[in-house]
């Protein structure tokens, strides 16, 4: 009696040769340990600062182009006349921020109370009549000679940070943070007294901005829950008093709660800014093709250039942007997190928080979840006023990063940059 041959062993032979599910795994896991692990060295935060920063900046001077090149040629008979100015801002802020990225933090804090004290006093000047320069509705501009103005709010809030930081590190430093009384004073009364001056030159963009890095430097040293909830729902009562009573607020918050009402005035920016993102679907229109630069958005080079990037760069080129300020805001955290000083936990919290929140405030603007609020998008909107003081407080965290555990000596051992190679090239520096 035969029987028939087995098939067992083929099989088993063809199940050897399948790949397994657990051969597979080991090298999808091997690849998320290695993305972790270069999230995890040393200078990732320095990398991640100013490659953001680098990128950012290409982008705005690209935008700033495209943004206002029709409206310039008619007006100057040239397209390059704003893009000629924000790179000369460009020009100024990169330097900047190299010598505060070889700063050390005690060069940061002695600047914090003079910095402080002229943004306080411009402030002031801004308020004189004759002094101070009104547009869109603020007084926010001090005009000088030769076309030059400033807008003291923006250094003010990099004056704010410093001051802020520096006087909590040392009441921690001191152990006076027990008690709610050591915690607000002086700090409360001096917001305060920054705050009541943009408000008064009625830039409620600004003052958001500077109440959030408020809030940020309370969080990140420690303030109790009541505390921290209490202050944040008088900020919300304070923000809802200034919206009622200046009408044109008024107007601009009943639009965003009706945005098909009144198209033609009050809501007629918020509006082109979501027709031109619309348009330009998933890959946009193409760089230099859009058409809502051609007097149909107002401010396009300014509070609404991301409108002008989701038009020309799409879906694609919006994400991009989100992209960078996510990484930027993941970087500025993981310097608060792993530095060891509490002035620079304080100051690189409170710049993330300047900067990424401010970004967040103009982007939800110009896509409709946000009432317009009129600031500009950090290191992407023209504006040397807001460009240079953002570089500079870049360049603190580039400082800061550098401080991180480990990064000195993975600094050490990077050996020489470019910069200095070329010299000792050229002879010009020790080799």
């Amino acid at each position: 009696m035969t029987t028939a041959p087995s098939k067992a062993p083929d099989k088993a032979a063809a199940a050897a040769d399948r790949p397994h599910d657990d051969d597979e795994r080991p090298g999808v896991r091997g690849q998320v340990v290695a993305v972790i692990g270069l999230l995890d060295r040393p200078l990732t935060s320095y990398y991640l600062v100013l490659g953001c920063s680098v990128l950012l900046l290409t982008l705005g001077l690209t935008m700033v182009l495209s943004a206002s090149s029709v409206k310039q040629l008619q007006a100057t008979g040239s397209a390059f006349t704003l893009l000629q100015k924000q790179a000369m801002w460009v020009g100024i802020g990169l330097p900047l921020m190299w010598l505060a990225a070889r700063l050390a933090p005690k060069a940061f804090r002695a600047l914090a109370y003079p910095l402080l004290l002229l943004s306080v006093l411009a402030l002031v000047l801004v308020l004189v009549p004759g002094l101070g320069q009104t547009a869109g509705g603020a007084t926010r501009w001090l005009r000088f000679g030769g076309g030059f103005q400033l807008q003291p709010s923006e250094p003010a809030k990099l004056g704010l940070v410093l001051w802020a930081a520096d006087l909590l590190a040392r009441k921690e430093k001191l152990r006076q943070l027990n008690e709610w009384r050591q915690l607000l004073m002086p700090l409360l009364p001096g917001t305060g007294l920054v705050v009541l001056l943009v408000m008064l030159g009625n830039d409620l963009g600004t003052t958001l901005v500077l109440l959030t890095i408020f809030l940020a430097v309370l969080w990140v040293v420690g303030a109790p829950a009541r505390l921290f909830v209490g202050i944040t729902g008088l900020i919300g009562v304070l923000v809802a008093i200034l919206i009622v009573v200046e009408p044109y607020r008024m107007r601009r918050l009943t639009g965003f709660l009706d945005p098909t009402g009144d198209p033609l005035k009050d809501n007629y920016q918020g509006l082109q800014g979501l027709f031109a993102v619309a348009s330009g679907g998933w890959f946009g229109t193409g760089l230099g093709e859009g058409r809502a630069k051609w007097q149909y958005l107002p401010h396009s080079e300014t509070d609404f250039i991301f409108a002008i990037i989701g038009e020309e760069l799409g879906l694609v080129g919006t994400l991009v942007v989100l992209g960078l300020f996510g990484l930027l805001a993941y970087a500025g955290l993981r310097i608060a997190r792993r530095v060891k000083d509490p002035f620079m936990r304080l100051a690189a919290a409170g710049v993330t928080a300047w900067v990424v929140v401010q970004a967040i405030v103009n982007i939800g603007a110009v896509i409709g979840v946000l009432p317009i609020t009129g600031i500009p998008l950090p290191l992407v909107s023209y504006g040397g006023s807001a460009l240079i003081p953002t570089l500079i407080a870049l360049g603190m965290l580039l400082s800061f990063a550098k401080r991180e555990p480990g990064a000195r000596q993975a600094l050490a051992a990077r050996g020489p940059g470019p910069v200095r190679r070329a010299l000792s090239w050229l002879g010009l520096a020790r080799r």
